[in-house]
């Protein structure tokens, strides 16, 4: 099986294409070209070609007439195009390789449509020109363009062979770093799926207004904030460090604003400032940000929450 795309400079698009595509058939060569007829030999041509025709393996939107679009009226470049078609099977593919959990078909689409809507589409935005780049200029297609050779470097190979040949293995390099931001987002989607019935089955305490998470590393904000509308806090347990946190709740994605706020009078301390004021010896710290606070022991997590509901009620 080959994969064409074409030669010379490469695009965040084109590299996210070929990397789900490389995913998918892992021993599918690679060949950089524009070469008409290598194109049209090809099982797959990526951005090249002037055809999209997923039956084919074509995936090109630079031909004259081409209008593809998401629904949302985003436009299609060509990892939109392969994200499109290949993106589900990836995804369960990922999931399987790297998380352990084999996914039914239906879960698998909606995570690469939530993929789409993070990731993919600014890809194409960016490709055809209708996106800025992140502030700062590293967006991921700026980072991508990075790894393209600049002038000097092609005053040094010159703009033979070895420059061509160079240009290919900086594109592997940019598929990899691709292929790793796949792998962690499909990762982190499905170890939310897996997280939500251990958080929504897990311990109430205060009268529903603290939950207590067993293992803390469960991802659980975005359950707590949608369906626990009562929760101020929640405490867990760090197995990796052996301590216990308390946490406020978010009330939104879109900053740092908290369903309630840990007492302004912990705020910064250390162990034996901490435990001091608290009345917990074994207390850890309070962030400065008053978003969350540890103590070595659960019945020190477990009191500090008590005085953090008492300092809310007092404020009321």
């Amino acid at each position: 099986m080959l994969i064409a795309t074409h030669g010379g400079k490469f695009h965040a698009d084109d590299a996210w294409a070929v990397a789900v595509l490389r995913i998918l058939f892992p021993d599918a060569g690679l060949v950089r070209t524009r070469d008409a007829a290598i194109i049209a030999s090809a099982d797959f041509a990526i951005d090249v070609g002037g055809v999209w025709d997923p039956a084919s393996g074509r995936f090109d939107h630079h031909q004259k007439g081409f209008d593809g679009a998401r629904m949302s009226g985003v436009p299609y470049a060509s990892a939109g195009l392969v994200w499109k078609e290949y993106g589900a099977r990836c995804v369960a593919a990922l999931a399987a390789a790297h998380a352990g959990h084999v996914l039914p078909l239906e879960t698998a689409q909606q995570i690469a449509w939530a993929i789409d809507g993070d990731v993919v589409q600014y890809l194409d935005l960016s490709d055809v020109g209708a996106a800025k780049s992140a502030p700062g200029g590293y967006g991921l297609s700026a980072i991508v363009s990075g790894y393209n050779l600049n002038w000097m470097d092609e005053q040094r190979l010159g703009y033979g062979a070895a420059a061509e040949d160079y240009r290919t293995a900086q594109f592997e390099r940019a598929m990899a770093v691709l292929t790793d931001i796949m792998v962690n987002a499909v990762k982190y989607r499905v170890g939310a799926l897996l997280a939500l019935e251990q958080v929504r089955a897990s311990e109430l305490l205060e009268d529903g207004r603290v939950l207590f998470l067993k293992n803390g590393a469960l991802p659980w904000s975005t359950v707590v904030r949608k369906e626990m509308p009562g929760v101020l806090f929640v405490i867990s347990h760090n197995l990796a460090e052996q301590r216990h946190m308390i946490h406020t709740v978010p009330t939104s994605t879109e900053n740092f604003d908290a369903r309630a706020d840990l007492p302004l009078a912990w705020a910064g301390l250390r162990d034996a400032e901490l435990a001091a004021v608290t009345g917990v010896p074994d207390a850890g710290f309070c962030h400065n940000g008053r978003f969350i606070a540890a103590a070595k022991s659960y019945e020190g997590i477990r009191t500090m929450a008590r005085l953090a509901l008492a300092d809310v009620d007092a404020h009321k």
